[in-house]
């Protein structure tokens, strides 16, 4: 594989508000109760802030770990990106979340991660299923909960 590989998850069409589904995207402290994929999140939103984001291991077991990136765009609600940074040697991950209006109460999700470095290969090979796998997890639980708490408002 020579340069930066891209890993997009589905794109889901949501019935709720871009600025609606933009503040669930942001609300980590509720992540426990929906976010399959991404366990826990704590930041403060900051530029060049951490983000620590607790995720499941990818053999499946029930332990933890935490993985820990940087806040580079916010730009509600309809971009957040954040990167690894120099956290892990011989690799680097841009996640990019991205919300489009579609209408007055509606908009479509999706996100992507761009991998690059030195042990790109390794990285897809092992674990390219796994992030693709939990990226479509969240746009999915992020669909249903923010149509969920828009029905409920």
């Amino acid at each position: 594989m020579s340069g930066p590989h891209l890993v997009t998850s589905v794109t889901v069409q949501i019935n709720a508000p871009a600025a609606f589904v933009w503040d669930v995207l942001v609300d980590y402290p509720s992540y426990p109760e929906w976010n399959p994929y991404t366990i826990a999140a704590e930041t403060t939103l900051e530029l060049g802030d951490r983000i620590d984001l607790t995720l499941p291991q990818v053999d499946g077991s029930d332990e933890t770990f935490i993985n820990r990136e940087f806040i580079r765009i916010v730009d509600p609600p309809h971009h957040l990106r954040y990167d690894t940074g120099e956290e892990m040697q011989g690799i680097k991950g841009q996640r990019d979340q991205y919300i489009a209006e579609t209408g007055p109460e509606s908009c479509e999700y999706y996100t992507t991660d761009t991998l690059s470095g030195e042990l790109l290969d390794l990285v897809v090979e092992t674990t390219g299923d796994w992030i693709q796998a939990g990226f479509d997890s969240v746009a999915i639980a992020l669909k249903a909960r923010a149509e969920a708490l828009y029905a409920a408002r």
